[in-house]
């Protein structure tokens, strides 16, 4: 569907085969932070309030063209921050009622701190929250924050949501060069949030920064052996859902 709001299903190393819900749908990325690390390249709209930005009535439509698709999640990302998007709460109630599939929400933690925020992101079934820093000087270098959110506001609202939300959280860990020496921080700020599930990442798709290494990744996955469900994406990815340029590399690297 051209302009489609509604992308895939793509295969997803954190929930299988997604079907990706755009509540931005705007040409160029329009978010809260503009981190090192995005794939969609630098923030285009720089954004720190809600606002609607697809009608539900458009949603509607368009999900009545995809019932009965094959999926294991509906989720909220595409072109930023979806907790931007005002109407989230009632897409998420649209999206489970019309598709019956689990919804999931990608969110990088920024607009957690607000109320309103947290009480739609609890409506999903799982959600993803990011967090790439264990300082204020960290977080401002990976994650670039477009206003004045602060690293100790968005931990603290996060420790909120976790005491209020029952479904799934996902706490998502994106480790850069900038970052990979703070793994045990980063492990003590997880401990602190008690999330359902801790994912480790680095940036596989072409973007700002390079990659780190299988190696690099395990060194800091082995910071986090308290915790119980802890993933990395070199250990989830299938090599024919990895970048093929990658998925080369790494099928070519000599087994240590």
């Amino acid at each position: 569907m051209a302009n489609s709001i509604i992308y895939g299903p793509v295969p997803s190393w954190r929930l299988g085969r997604s079907l990706g819900i755009d509540l931005l749908s705007t040409k160029g990325k329009t978010c809260s932070f503009d981190c090192v690390y995005c794939q969609l390249g630098m923030t285009v709209h720089p954004e720190v309030e809600r606002k609607e930005f697809v009608s539900l009535d458009r949603l509607a439509r368009e999900l009545k063209a995809v019932e009965g698709i094959a999926a294991d999640y509906a989720t909220f990302s595409g072109m930023g921050e979806p907790s931007l998007a005002s109407n989230l709460g009632e897409a998420i109630k649209l999206v489970k009622s019309t598709l019956k599939l689990p919804a999931a929400v990608l969110t990088n933690s920024s607009l957690i701190p607000r109320e309103d925020v947290r009480h739609e992101l609890a409506l999903a079934d799982v959600v993803v929250a990011k967090v790439d820093a264990p300082t204020e000087e960290i977080f401002r270098k990976i994650n670039r924050p477009i206003g004045s959110q602060t690293l100790a506001g968005i931990l603290k609202a996060l420790q909120l949501f976790r005491e209020e939300y029952h479904g799934k959280l996902a706490l998502q860990m994106m480790f850069v060069e900038a970052n990979k020496d703070y793994a045990a921080g980063m492990a003590e700020i997880a401990g602190q949030l008690s999330p359902d599930e801790v994912q480790i990442n680095t940036p596989l798709r072409p973007c700002g920064v390079s990659p780190l290494s299988p190696e690099d990744l395990a060194a800091i996955e082995r910071e986090f052996s308290n915790f119980q469900n802890v993933f990395t994406v070199y250990g989830a990815l299938k090599p024919e859902v990895m970048p093929f340029d990658l998925a080369e590399t790494l099928r070519r690297r000599p087994k240590l």
